[in-house]
């Protein structure tokens, strides 16, 4: 029998996590070959970048003012609507004009875009608001360029990667060199990675990644025309 709600009870609502609401596409089981999935539409903060996301002070800074406005809205959410929600894990889009800088990891030439979900109830007037209420007491410029942003990314080819970032080559190459072309996909959007192990305390081999690629049938028009990976 399914349990009944008992709307009696004065139980707070439960704290949205995208990680649960999502699972399959943040908790992803399939670590040894790619698997389809169907990505519904998200919103973000987003801010985008170029450079070597280990040495580049741009890509530091642009962490820094997503966290820190994710998190003023956070409070700001729980303060005002009662809705609190756990900060999403750090996202990325990465891509080139010159797409064998990921071989030959030209870390300089890669293009990035950052992200963190946010809930579906945070309004874009909600994030501008949190934008200056984060700029006064943290004073980051950087957070000027953070914006909401919603990516479609549909149906996608999903993995989680165990291991270090720069160990993900043979995976990608699988994914370019045999997967795509044995279901008849090709890319239609941005490389995408999900953040889900926090680099400063994890052992590189224990890193935990979810990789994920937009697809579309080889036959279907072109509507894409960004570069990806």
């Amino acid at each position: 029998m399914a349990p009944t709600r008992d709307d009696s009870t004065d139980a707070a609502p439960a704290k949205y996590d995208v990680k649960r609401a999502l699972k399959e596409c943040y908790a992803p089981r399939n670590t040894a070959d790619w698997a389809l999935v169907e990505v519904p539409p998200q919103r973000f903060l987003a801010v985008d970048g170029r450079g070597n996301p280990n040495t580049s002070a741009d890509y530091a800074r642009a962490v820094e003012a997503l966290y820190a406005t994710a998190y003023t809205i956070k409070f700001a959410s729980k303060r005002a609507l009662g809705r609190d929600f756990v900060v999403g894990p750090l996202e990325g889009l990465w891509w080139s004009q010159r797409p064998e800088v990921f071989v030959t990891r030209d870390k300089d030439a890669w293009q990035w875009r950052m992200l963190i979900s946010l809930p579906d109830w945070i309004t874009d007037e909600q994030v501008a608001q949190a934008k200056e209420a984060a700029l006064a007491k943290k004073g980051l410029p950087a957070i000027e360029a953070v914006r909401p942003e919603t990516l479609r990314e549909g149906t996608s080819a999903q993995l989680l990667h165990l291991g270090s970032y720069d160990d993900e080559g043979p995976a990608l190459a699988r994914l370019h060199h045999a997967y795509l072309a044995a279901n008849g996909l090709r890319p239609s959007g941005h490389h995408h990675e999900v953040y889900l192990s926090d680099p400063r305390r994890t052992a590189p081999a224990r890193l935990r990644t979810v990789l994920r690629q937009p697809v579309r049938a080889a036959d279907a028009p072109e509507t894409h025309r960004e570069p990806v990976v």
